[in-house]
């Protein structure tokens, strides 16, 4: 994929992504990834990595965010935000034009 890759972070997920990086994940970008599970329905996943040979990279709000190739077309456009889900309880949620919201599996 030519140019950069169309992934986004909200601010409020970058900022908890920053926070994680520090410690043993420093030095190391945020991979995303999503696949098709057993039902059809995406099954999204995140971590620290670092670059491989063929990665989609975006840079979105002062994080680089690491696609390999499997998850290309299956999150281009997508985005990823840290919501409350109920009072007090926070979690990341990926947010997908074409799919509904979903948090990682």
């Amino acid at each position: 994929m030519k140019g950069p890759y169309p992934f986004r972070l909200t601010s409020a997920a970058a900022a908890q992504i920053r926070r994680a990086a520090q410690g043993e994940n420093a030095g190391l970008d945020f991979r995303v990834a999503a696949k098709h599970g057993t039902a059809g329905a995406l099954v999204y996943g995140m971590g620290f990595d670092v670059p491989r040979e063929n990665d989609a990279t975006a840079e979105s709000e002062g994080v680089t965010v690491l696609v390999a190739p499997p998850s290309q077309a299956l999150l281009v456009g997508a985005s990823l935000d840290f919501v409350e889900v109920a009072p007090g309880e926070f979690q990341f949620v990926f947010r997908h034009p074409e799919v509904p919201e979903t948090a990682p599996g």
